[in-house]
């Protein structure tokens, strides 16, 4: 990965941060969960009344799934994603944890919990260099020529490990992420203010 678009992309964004909201580990890999396709900013909007409402796993797993469906009923698939918090906070209670463990294969057994949202939670939460392929990600490293236009999402995090430095994989996941959501849009991507633009595939 050119050492040009590190130094612009850490000007742009010095310390990135997730924006999800979130006070307790398995918060943040349930607000994880529910971003699948919707907003962090409406993801934050349910998960404040759904954390205050339920203040552990052990009460979320007891929850009525009517009640988690009416907290988050704003977001995409809320039916199924009410099943999933349930699932998820029940293995968890079930198994004698009120805590995430460090556990990649056990976080990725856990219902609605793919690959991707284990590199966020691990990352995050316990430091582990990850990057994470979500949708900004596949999109701005497309663009930029650091993947091929029909490479998956594994085939992105497989190059993108190779590109960046290990040190610097959680930041980086960051950065692509606010990069696409804020400047290097899906529609009408800032291309006027870009400084790496001479780089980009984009053909808007």
């Amino acid at each position: 990965m050119n050492k040009e678009i590190f130094d612009y992309l850490d000007r742009l964004y010095p310390d990135p941060k997730c924006e999800l909201n979130y006070n307790k580990d398995y918060e943040l890999l349930i607000a994880v969960m529910l971003s699948a396709q919707t907003t962090d900013k409406r993801v934050n909007k349910v998960t404040e009344v759904l954390f205050n409402k339920f203040k552990s796993i052990k009460e979320l797993s007891e929850a009525n799934i009517n009640d988690i469906e009416n907290i988050i009923k704003e977001i995409g698939t809320f039916r199924r994603k009410a099943i999933y918090v349930h699932e998820i906070t029940k293995k968890l209670s079930d198994d004698g944890y009120d805590y995430v463990p460090n556990d990649r294969n056990y976080i990725e057994s856990l219902p609605g919990v793919g690959h991707k949202s284990a590199n966020v939670f691990l990352s995050n939460i316990y430091n582990e260099p990850t990057i994470a392929v979500d949708t900004h990600v596949s999109r701005v490293s497309k663009r930029l020529g650091l993947a091929y236009k029909n490479d998956d999402v594994v085939m992105i995090e497989k190059k993108l490990m190779k590109k960046v430095p290990m040190g610097r994989w959680s930041k980086t996941h960051h950065q692509l992420v606010l990069f696409g959501r804020y400047n290097c849009k899906a529609v009408n991507p800032d291309c006027a203010n870009c400084e790496i633009k001479k780089y980009c595939k984009y053909k808007g």
